[in-house]
């Protein structure tokens, strides 16, 4: 019995030693709709060899787009619910095998085998239950990154298409961004939002 609830109480430790989910939001995620487009949008500004050029300051569209600011929350209100879910089946079982082990002594040698049987089985679920759960939330959210970036390109497919028909649209951000100076006056973010939340608004609203 001694060395059987030693056994137990290794697994359990190992149980109750295992990390919380630490799953963090990717700056993208995502719809994808036919887009409207700014029919007061900026002249192209035409560079060397007839090229027209203009940048979007992505940092600039996460922060304001109102589809990936409401993304963001779901996600995290998803990872929290799965977090919880996480919890509640930890403290549960430690207060089962707890239990097992202040009472185990009052029932029969066969009901102590199977009862241990059944905590190491459930020691083992929650062991893995961690990983499962960091793969669902991590689904999650490369599915929502893929359709908030497919959302953002159509856009500006469509904008470019019915607006400047401009040759290059440049991505820039605070972190890694390839360029080191990009004229201000090639900046198209804010037309770009403005389109997108326009969009969004309708869309959210169907």
């Amino acid at each position: 019995m001694e060395n059987k609830t030693s056994k137990i109480l290794l697994i359990c430790n190992a149980v109750l030693l295992l990390g919380l989910i630490g799953i963090y939001i990717i700056h993208f995620a995502g719809i994808g709709t036919k887009s409207k487009v700014n029919a007061d949008a900026t002249a192209p500004l035409e560079k060397e060899g007839g090229l027209t050029v203009a940048y979007v300051n992505t940092d600039t569209l996460l922060a304001k787009y109102q589809y990936a600011i409401d993304m963001e929350k779901e996600l995290y209100a998803y990872k929290d619910q799965q977090e919880k879910y996480y919890q509640q089946q930890a403290t549960q079982f430690q207060t089962d095998y707890q239990n097992y082990l202040q009472n185990g002594a009052n029932l029969t040698l066969t009901q102590q085998q199977q009862k241990e049987a059944e905590l190491k089985q459930r020691a083992e679920k929650i062991a893995g239950l961690e990983q499962e759960l960091m793969a669902k939330v991590a689904e999650r959210q490369m599915s929502e990154n893929t359709k908030l970036l497919n959302a953002i390109f159509a856009y500006i497919r469509e904008y470019n298409a019915a607006n400047q028909q401009f040759d290059i649209i440049l991505r820039k951000t605070f972190n890694d961004s390839p360029t080191l100076y990009l004229n201000p006056a090639m900046d198209i973010t804010d037309e770009i939002i403005a389109g997108l939340n326009e969009e969004y608004k309708t869309v959210k609203g169907k």
